[in-house]
C-alpha cells in the first residue's frame, strides 16, 4: 500500500466520480493529495470523506486565472509536485444542429484550454521525476452519434499526451493517458435527461460494450495509480483504454 509513498499529487475534478476515487486510492498508497472541484456541495462532501488525507480546494477548470491559483496553492502546500491527474471535464452531448458557440466554447474551455494552462502554470513546480496523467475517453476513438464536440475535446487531450511528451520529457516529466469507456459515475446524471431517458441511454451504451457492463471508478483509479507510480517510469506517451472492449467493435 506504499506505491505512492512520499508522492505529492494534484487531482482536478477530484470531488466526485473517478477523481474522488483516485484521491482515495492515492491516499491509500501513501501520497499527499490536493483535489479540486467547483460545486460547493461536492467540495464539502469530499472534505468530509477525505478528511486529513487530502486538501480540497475550489477551482474552475475553464478559467486560466484559476489554473495559476491552483499552481500557487500547490507551491504553498507541497513546494513541488510529483503527480498531476487532469480529470476535471464535462461530457456535453447533442446533435450538431443543437450546438451554439457558447455551448461549444464551454466544452473546450473546461476540457482543453484549462488543462493546457494548468500544465503551463505548474511547470516551475513539477519535480524532476514527475508524471502527468490525462483523462481521455473512448469517444476519441469511436464515431458515437451526438458526441462530436465531446470526442473532439478528448482527442485534443490525447494529442497533448504526444506533443507535451516531446516538450517535457527532457525535464523528467512524462505524460500518459487513461481513456475510460462507460463508467458508473455521476457524469451521466449531469446530461439533463429524465430518469426514464437516462435509463434508456445507459442501456443502449451498455449494449455496445463487449464486457456487458459499465466500468467502476476504482478500475480507472487503479490504472492512474500505475501511471503515477515509479512502476511506470519507462511508460511514456501511452494511452490505456479502460472500456470493456468498446473501442474494438
Amino acid at each position: 500500500m506504499d506505491r505512492l509513498k512520499g508522492k505529492r499529487a494534484l487531482i482536478t475534478g477530484g470531488t466526485t466520480g473517478i477523481g474522488l476515487e483516485t484521491a482515495r486510492r492515492f491516499a491509500e498508497e501513501g501520497a499527499r493529495v490536493i483535489a479540486t472541484g467547483t460545486n460547493p456541495k461536492t467540495l464539502d462532501a469530499a472534505k468530509r470523506e477525505l478528511g486529513d488525507r487530502a486538501t480540497v480546494i475550489a477551482s474552475d477548470a475553464s478559467k486560466v486565472a484559476d489554473q495559476k491559483k491552483v499552481a500557487e496553492a500547490v507551491k504553498q502546500e507541497f513546494g513541488q509536485l510529483d503527480v498531476l491527474f487532469i480529470n476535471a471535464g464535462v461530457a456535453d452531448l447533442g446533435p450538431i444542429e443543437q450546438w451554439d458557440e457558447a455551448r461549444f466554447d464551454r466544452s473546450f474551455n473546461i476540457n482543453v484550454k484549462g488543462p493546457f494552462f494548468l500544465v503551463q502554470a505548474l511547470l516551475p513546480v513539477f519535480s524532476s521525476n514527475a508524471s502527468i496523467v490525462m483523462n481521455g475517453s473512448v469517444n476519441a476513438h469511436i464515431g458515437m452519434p451526438n458526441s462530436s464536440v465531446y470526442a473532439a475535446t478528448k482527442a485534443s487531450l490525447l494529442s497533448y499526451v504526444r506533443t507535451l511528451t516531446g516538450e517535457l520529457i527532457g525535464r523528467g516529466i512524462r505524460v500518459n493517458a487513461v481513456s475510460p469507456g462507460p463508467i458508473s459515475t455521476p457524469l451521466y446524471g449531469k446530461l439533463g435527461l429524465a430518469e426514464s431517458d437516462l435509463k434508456n441511454v445507459a442501456s443502449s451504451i451498455q449494449g455496445q460494450v463487449p464486457a456487458k457492463r459499465f466500468g467502476t471508478p476504482k478500475e480507472v483509479a487503479d490504472a492512474v495509480v500505475y501511471f503515477a507510480s515509479d512502476e511506470s517510469a519507462y511508460t511514456v506517451a501511452s494511452e490505456l483504454l479502460i472500456d470493456g472492449g468498446m473501442s474494438e467493435i
